[in-house]
C-alpha cells in the first residue's frame, strides 16, 4: 500500500468516524426533545380536606432555574425546573425550584430516600433551604427554620402524589417563555378564587399553546382548577396530536406521612361533598342542580389506573419507561359520554 493510500484510507476512516458521532448527536438531539407538563398535585392534611382541589405546578424539562426568580436554559445533564405560583414567598408570585430539589428536597438522585417519616422531611427541606433558600426563607435568630408556606417549594412528593400531563414543545418556544418571565415583573398578588396556581398554570401553558386552557364557568362556577387545566389540555391533545401527549404519575414517597386525597373540582366535590350538597341543594336548589349536571356532562376527568411512573434520570426526564416493560394502559380521556381517548403502552395520549 503507497504512502498517499495509506493517507487516504485514514481520511475516510476519520470522516466515518465523524460522521457517525454527528448522527449519534442528531439522535440523542431528537429523542431528548422539549416539553412541559402540567403537575397536578393531591390535596393533603386539614386544608386538603376542606379544599379538595389540590395543587398546580408546571415542569419545563430544558427550562432551568438560574436562581429561584430568574430562568435560563438548561445545561447537559440538568433535568428542569418546575415553577408555580404560591402565597406568601417572600413577596414574590412565582418561584422556579429545580426538580430534583422540588420533588425530593436534595440536590443529587442518589441521595432520593426510599421511605420517610416527619423528622426525615424536616430535616431534607431545613438542609435545602439553607443551602439553596435562605434568600427565600431565612433562619430565626435561633437559627431554626422558619414557619411559613416556603415548606412548598420542596419536597412535594413527600407529602401527595402527581399526576403528570406532559405535551411537546421546541427550543424556540422555552426561548420565548424564558424572556416574558425574566421580563415581567415578580410580585405577588395570590388570590384563591381568580390569581391561584391554575390561573397561573393556565397562563403558562398558553404561552406554549394559545387558548388550550379554559375555564369552565358551569362545571366549576368559573374558579381555575387544577383538574380543570388538566381537563382542558387533555382535550388539546386529543385535537391536536402533534403535540404527542404523554401522562405519567408521581407516587408519593412511602413512609408513614398520611397519603394524600384525590384531586376534585368544585363541582365534583359538591357532588362527592354531602355536607356541601344537602345545604346549597335546599337554600339553592336550581343552582346546584345546574352545577351537578354541568359535572356529569362535561366536568369529569378519567385518570389512568397504570400511568407509567416518572422516574428521573431515565432517558428522557419524562417518566416513559422502556416499551418493552410498560404495562398495558388504561384509557385517558375527558370523560363526557362513552367517549375515551385511549393511550398506548408507552403512556402516550392518542
Amino acid at each position: 500500500m503507497t504512502e498517499r493510500t495509506k493517507v487516504y484510507s485514514i481520511h475516510r476512516a476519520m470522516f466515518f468516524c465523524g460522521a457517525m458521532v454527528l448522527l449519534w448527536f442528531c439522535m440523542v438531539a431528537a429523542c431528548a426533545h422539549a416539553s412541559v407538563a402540567l403537575l397536578m398535585e393531591e390535596p393533603y392534611g386539614r386544608f386538603g380536606a376542606m379544599n379538595p382541589t389540590g395543587h398546580a405546578a408546571i415542569y419545563l424539562n430544558h427550562v432551568c432555574a438560574d436562581s429561584p426568580t430568574v430562568l435560563r436554559p438548561c445545561h447537559d445533564g440538568e433535568y428542569g425546573a418546575v415553577i408555580s405560583r404560591y402565597h406568601k414567598i417572600d413577596g414574590y408570585d412565582w418561584v422556579a425550584i429545580p426538580l430534583v430539589g422540588y420533588l425530593d428536597a436534595v440536590d443529587d438522585v442518589s441521595e432520593i430516600p426510599t421511605a420517610v417519616d416527619r423528622e426525615k422531611v424536616k430535616a431534607l427541606r431545613n438542609a435545602y433551604r439553607k443551602e439553596h433558600l435562605l434568600d427565600l426563607a431565612p433562619s430565626t435568630r435561633g437559627g431554626r427554620a422558619p414557619k411559613g408556606e416556603w415548606i412548598q417549594l420542596v419536597g412535594s412528593s413527600y407529602d401527595r402524589t402527581i399526576h403528570g400531563f406532559e405535551v411537546d414543545t421546541t427550543a424556540e418556544q422555552d426561548q420565548r417563555f424564558i424572556a416574558i418571565f425574566n421580563d415581567r415583573r415578580n410580585v405577588g398578588h395570590f388570590n384563591l378564587l381568580f390569581h391561584n396556581c391554575a390561573d397561573f398554570s393556565r397562563v403558562v401553558i398558553n404561552i406554549y399553546m394559545p387558548h388550550a386552557i379554559h375555564r369552565n364557568f358551569i362545571a366549576d362556577i368559573g374558579l381555575m382548577t387544577p383538574k380543570q387545566v388538566a381537563r382542558s389540555l387533555v382535550k388539546y391533545g386529543k385535537n391536536h396530536p402533534e403535540v404527542d401527549m404523554a401522562a405519567f404519575i408521581i407516587p408519593q414517597v412511602p413512609g408513614t406521612i398520611p397519603r394524600s386525597h384525590a384531586v376534585d373540582g368544585v363541582g365534583e366535590s359538591l357532588v362527592k361533598s354531602k355536607k356541601y350538597l344537602i345545604p346549597l341543594t335546599i337554600l339553592a336548589p336550581a343552582v346546584t342542580g345546574g352545577v351537578v349536571v354541568a359535572y356529569l356532562a362535561d366536568g369529569r376527568l378519567k385518570l389512568p389506573k397504570r400511568a407509567p411512573v416518572f422516574n428521573i434520570g431515565d432517558e428522557e426526564n419524562t417518566g416513559q419507561p422502556d416499551p418493552a416493560e410498560a404495562p398495558a394502559r388504561e384509557p385517558l380521556a375527558l370523560t363526557r359520554g362513552p367517549v375515551a381517548t385511549a393511550a398506548t403502552p408507552t403512556g402516550r395520549v392518542r
